[in-house]
């Protein structure tokens, strides 16, 4: 069994994934510190309803289906316990069995701060984004570098690299033509956050890695992700992944279709044209593991847009209104000063083939898909908090 490590493994991102490759007969080991809970409680910021420990899901998911899925409590920024992942030293904060797995042939980077707003509310938040993420990926390089030069990184980058240039967003590269010569670069990136900034360096980090020691990555920039229901979690609510609304860590359609059911306007900055790619959560976990299957070669930096639809936010608003209005929801759109240093009318046309050519099957924002969102959020309507839905972090 080929042996996956994931960092960042309680996320929203991360639990899901561990479960979908434990499924297909991985071997998967997790290793997360808690932070976005940690984070939650200390900004009081409010999960759509309770998620049982890491350890404790891993138990629950070994009960119903038999396979193990190793945890590892700890902050990556500690580059010894980083490398303990890969020397052997790991101590295990849950498993079945104690032994060492072995080197991982692949390893799925989840362990950053995911917030753009988080990032925006001082300087202290700032640091923290700033630390987290680029110690985390500096340390994972290395310790791939010393023990496992063969491991495949899978990282989640994201579109807000590439901001909202007036030509066409290529996959990563483009081909420059200067003064009569020809040479390949990285596509500009331009970010519009400081926590978008660190998701840059993070590539470049990843790039000089390929370049001077070989290493191989897959580097996917994706788009917001919505969805809170995975093939693995249905029928067990104690499995489902972490689901915040609020404007910090909710993503817009998260955040859209728990407004509507809590009575609370839709939350549109400006003038809503703002317009980015989105996918489900099936389908990061369908692209991380096509990406898998298929890895970069040894010195080459891969990179793939990860997004099924490009939406511009009032398009998601009216989507939202129509669908919520026609389960009888009265749902209403409110038009808000933005708090966003932002173009809120703008060019923006991705390509994004290659996760397609590799075997990704997309999964589309329907009003069937928006109306189970609905469904699952309206279980736990007593649990939502209006006050922590929209406090207007400025930048």
């Amino acid at each position: 069994m080929s042996h996956i490590l994931i960092l960042g493994g309680d996320g929203y991102l991360g639990w899901p994934t561990a479960m979908y490759f434990s499924s297909r007969g991985y071997q998967v080991t997790v290793v997360d510190n808690y932070f976005r809970r940690n984070a939650c409680t200390e900004l009081d910021v409010g999960m759509l309803y309770p998620v049982p420990t890491l350890q404790e899901r891993a138990k629950i998911w070994y009960q119903k289906t038999g396979c193990e899925i190793k945890v590892v409590i700890g902050d990556l920024t500690d580059p010894e316990l980083m490398r303990s992942l890969f020397d052997g030293r790991v101590e295990y904060s849950w498993a079945v069995d104690n032994r060492f797995v072995g080197i991982p042939e692949t390893v799925v980077h989840y362990a950053e701060q995911p917030s753009a707003p988080y990032s925006q509310i001082d300087y202290k938040y700032a640091n923290i984004t700033i630390q987290n993420n680029l110690l985390v990926t500096n340390n994972l390089m290395f310790a791939i570098k010393d023990y496992s030069p063969d491991t495949h990184i899978v990282k989640i980058g994201t579109m807000g690299e590439y901001g909202t240039p007036n030509i066409d967003i290529e996959e990563g590269w483009l081909e420059v033509e200067h003064k009569g010569r020809k040479d390949t670069f990285l596509f500009p990136r331009q970010a519009s956050s400081l926590y978008h900034t660190t998701k840059i360096m993070d590539t470049d980090l990843l790039w000089y890695g390929v370049r001077m020691w070989d290493l191989r990555v897959t580097d996917l920039m994706q788009g917001p992700v919505y969805g809170m229901e995975t093939h693995e979690s249905k029928g067990d609510p104690r499995l489902m992944t972490i689901f915040n609304y609020d404007e910090i860590f909710g993503t817009i359609v998260n955040r859209f279709i728990t407004q509507a059911v809590a009575g609370y306007p839709l939350t549109v900055y400006g003038r809503g044209g703002q317009t980015r790619g989105y996918l489900n959560i099936n389908d990061t976990l369908q692209c991380v593991h096509m990406s898998e299957q298929t890895p970069a070669n040894p010195k080459q930096l891969r990179i793939f847009n990860q997004i099924i639809q490009t939406f511009s936010v009032n398009e998601l608003a009216e989507k939202t209104k129509k669908v919520g209005n026609n389960l009888g929801y009265n749902v209403k759109i409110d038009y808000l000063p933005n708090p966003r240093k932002e173009a809120e009318e703008h060019y923006y046309n991705p390509t994004y083939q290659g996760l397609l050519d590799i075997g990704v099957t997309p999964h589309y924002l329907t009003d069937e898909v928006m109306k189970g969102m609905f469904e699952l959020v309206e279980k736990y309507k007593h649990n939502i908090r209006t006050d922590v839905i929209f406090k207007g972090i400025q930048w």
